[in-house]
């Protein structure tokens, strides 16, 4: 399976990466409900949506986690969540044409496990579960008009990654995912490896 290939050949940034990448791979080889919301551990994905210069980042209010945080999705059932984290970047924020950066094995950028509280979605209640993240980078044009998800987000914008975890009220998000990405995103622009 190719997203298994990546993920093995993906080079850990860290500690959290290194034993999250491990878990993943456990369920993806042992679950085969693995892509589907009926396991209590399930692939998610993350679009890290950057402007060219490596300068600023595509937030959205996320109305369950009430926080200005990232794009992303459920893989429900699909094993391309490089397409995925397209399609919720597109459906969340607007945003089409976004290009997908070169950041690592099968273009993936950063790995985590996330825990998810059980929240209320669409007035049915979500017992808590693990999101098996997969996060992306894609480079989009921050002059393209934007548009909110009123059932998932209530705002997107631009920031400045200085701002980022300012903004965010999670911080164990911004300790060990926003940090991360902040770090990749200047490392690869400084590379000229974003356009």
């Amino acid at each position: 399976m190719a997203l298994i290939d990546d993920i093995r050949a993906y080079v850990p940034a860290n500690e959290q990466e290194r034993v999250d990448r491990e878990l993943i791979l456990d369920r993806l080889e042992r679950d085969p409900d693995v892509a589907s919301r009926r396991s209590l551990a399930h692939l998610t994905t993350s679009a890290w949506t950057v402007d060219a210069a490596g300068e600023r980042t595509l937030l959205c209010y996320h109305n369950i986690y009430d926080s200005w945080s990232w794009v992303g999705g459920h893989a429900d059932g699909e094993l391309d969540l490089a397409r995925v984290a397209a399609r919720e970047l597109a459906e969340e924020t607007g945003v089409t044409g976004a290009h997908l950066v070169d950041a690592g094995a099968g273009g993936i950028a950063s790995l985590e496990v996330l825990t998810v509280d059980g929240h209320e979605k669409r007035r049915c209640y979500v017992g808590s579960h693990l999101h098996l993240n997969v996060t992306y980078l894609f480079v989009a044009d921050p002059t393209l008009p934007l548009r909110a998800k009123p059932d998932e987000n209530s705002g997107v914008r631009w920031v400045g990654l200085a701002d980022v975890c300012a903004l965010s009220s999670e911080p164990w998000m911004c300790k060990r995912v926003y940090e991360k990405l902040i770090a990749r995103t200047r490392s690869l622009a400084a590379a000229d490896l974003l356009g």
